[in-house]
């Protein structure tokens, strides 16, 4: 048979009162700002719809650092690198019109050549009557 002293061994520590709210501290915290710098996105939308040859010479100008990094793969651009990139040069990279390809680990350009109705054809799910 337990005794009493044996059953308050047996109970979990007791949790100290709790202060305050999580609503306060979030509103105590202090504010984090982001840093990135802002992408112009009308730029992009055009980079996107440059060919290879000018968007190489687009990089060879604007950007030497990238341009001796780009891969041309058919009519696609690729630059890979080592390790993560600061956010300055991934908002760049950005606005030049490359996009990250996850599954490839590489910052992809379609130099405004893929359109996926020309290389996979179009149909109608449903046929018209």
């Amino acid at each position: 048979m337990k005794t009493q002293s044996q059953n308050q061994n047996l109970k979990a520590p007791s949790r100290p009162e709790q202060l305050s709210t999580a609503a306060e501290q979030t509103a105590n915290a202090p504010e984090v700002k982001t840093s990135r710098p802002p992408i112009d996105f009308n730029l992009r939308r055009l980079n996107r719809k440059l060919n290879t040859d000018k968007l190489l010479a687009l990089l060879a100008k604007e950007a030497p650092e990238f341009f001796q990094l780009a891969e041309v793969v058919g009519k696609w651009v690729w630059i890979q690198f080592s390790g993560k990139q600061p956010v300055e040069i991934t908002c760049s990279l950005s606005e030049l019109g490359f996009h990250w390809n996850n599954t490839r680990q590489t910052w992809q350009h379609p130099c405004g050549s893929f359109d996926p109705r020309k290389f996979y054809g179009q149909r109608l799910a449903a046929p018209r009557a």
